[in-house]
């Protein structure tokens, strides 16, 4: 596959940029939703000990969605001279990115600034002390709500390493992983949650099916397109080496997910509550969905197939998941099994590409099928923030394809950059060698026996 020089890509980064500034200075409203440390006001925010609690609750259940929950799910499918190196990705990550969340991802995201950016008031977290509290988040420390948008910026590129598994070298995943986090991750957010242009238009994103999922897996597949096919793919066995990791690791994402979703309600209240339930119809929908079709097709309904339909589920539900009511959350479930089945099939073989353990298929296009559809099933009834199109406001989906496309050419091409860039200075992929022996091995000196 053929890819647009740097130089061409940067004019098209500078394009994207003049239009989000554009679109932003239309909504003079955008500077109120950027989430900072609240203002003076006669009857000053409060800290509710209940939504507190909750939230330190989420913020744990979200963590634990990427270690051990993605860690043991991604480590049961790849092979066994991998397994080590993958689980590895998972928790190298864990520690990075809280790192450089402090640092300056937190206020980049969540802080006043521009349409694109955030500014550096919270770099360090400088400024944030016991009684901070997010104009987002006025019942809780600011402290909880930074760590719980810490543990999303956490799981997001670690995603991304279910496309890359078996033959990117560790040193250049965490050049990619910093980079992309801080130049990818954190300006999304921004724009959906932190004040920028996209939330200031009215996309619809409860708990990050634009900001997590297709960021993800777009950023995944245009990794697999410039790494390349593992050796042997297509001709050797590659089959996962113990699916009993992976129905552990997929078992902990479901119950952590509850905090990733009912948590971005930020309250212990109705609302958070309405969120957990549709997770749970969806996921199980989803699984249902993903198992028949499999059964149909194939004969056999398989352990890793129910498993890979509830995770559909869950990335499909989550931008809806304040939004909807269960009958739409069941109809996106189902829509999730089905379409993201495709996605880890026909589509991957249809363009060729070796997406290793389905993150593109999976959470890419999950993702856009959920973001499609909260436009579709967001109800009045659930949250006033939301209209769509069976209220009577067809225009919501128009919003919602509006975010997923620039989301989709925005990360596709800084990510190519950063790939590109580290490619040129360190290289991106072990040797033809190494690979065969396996990552374990010879980027860690360990083995499993």
């Amino acid at each position: 596959m053929r890819f647009e020089r740097p130089a061409r890509a940067g004019l098209a980064i500078a394009a994207i940029l003049g239009a989000a500034g554009l679109a932003g200075f239309a909504d003079t409203a955008l500077a109120q939703t950027a989430v900072a440390v609240a203002p003076a006001a006669t009857s000053p925010p409060k800290i509710d000990s209940g939504d507190t609690a909750w939230m330190l609750t989420a913020t744990a259940l979200v963590l634990m969605m990427t270690i051990p929950g993605l860690a043991l799910f991604y480590g049961g499918m790849v092979r066994k001279k991998n397994v080590l190196a993958t689980v590895m990705q998972s928790f190298a990550i864990a520690c990075l990115v809280s790192v450089l969340w402090m640092v300056i991802g937190y206020s980049w995201a969540f802080t006043e600034g521009t349409n694109f950016l955030g500014g550096a008031s919270r770099m360090l977290l400088m400024g944030m002390g016991t009684d901070s509290i997010a104009a987002a988040a006025p019942t809780i420390p600011e402290s909880v709500f930074m760590c719980f948008q810490m543990t999303f910026a956490i799981i997001t590129p670690a995603l991304i390493c279910g496309a890359i598994a078996d033959r990117m070298k560790f040193s250049a995943m965490m050049w990619f992983m910093g980079l992309w986090s801080l130049l990818v991750y954190a300006p999304i957010a921004h724009w959906v949650w932190g004040g920028g242009f996209l939330g200031g238009l009215g996309v619809l994103d409860f708990a990050g099916g634009t900001v997590v999922h297709i960021n993800a897996g777009v950023a995944g597949l245009v990794c697999a397109l410039v790494l390349g096919k593992r050796k042997g793919y297509g001709s050797e066995n590659m089959a996962p080496h113990n699916l009993v990791l992976t129905v552990i690791g997929a078992s902990l994402l479901w119950v952590g997910w509850f905090g990733f979703n009912a948590g971005s309600a930020v309250t212990a209240g109705g609302q958070a509550g309405m969120a957990m339930a549709v997770t749970q119809i969806a996921t199980a929908a989803a699984a249902l969905a993903w198992m028949a079709v499999e059964w149909g097709l194939r004969g056999q309904p398989s352990v890793l197939g129910i498993c890979s339909g509830a995770v559909a589920g869950l990335v499909a539900i989550t931008p809806a998941s304040g939004f909807v009511d269960p009958t739409g959350a069941l109809v996106i479930g189902a829509a999730a099994g089905v379409g993201c089945y495709w996605g880890a099939t026909g589509l991957k073989h249809m363009m060729g590409y070796d997406d290793s353990l389905d993150a593109f298929g999976v959470h890419g296009v999950g993702g856009i099928i959920g973001a499609l559809l909260t436009g579709v099933f967001a109800r009045t009834a659930i949250n006033k923030a939301g209209t769509g199109l069976i209220d009577g406001n067809a225009h919501q989906v128009v919003i919602q394809i509006y975010g997923i496309l620039a989301t989709v050419v925005y990360d596709a091409i800084v990510t190519l950059i950063i790939l590109l860039a580290i490619k040129a200075v360190i290289g991106l992929r072990v040797s033809g060698e190494n690979e065969r022996e396996g990552l374990d091995i010879t980027q860690h000196g360990e083995v499993v026996q």
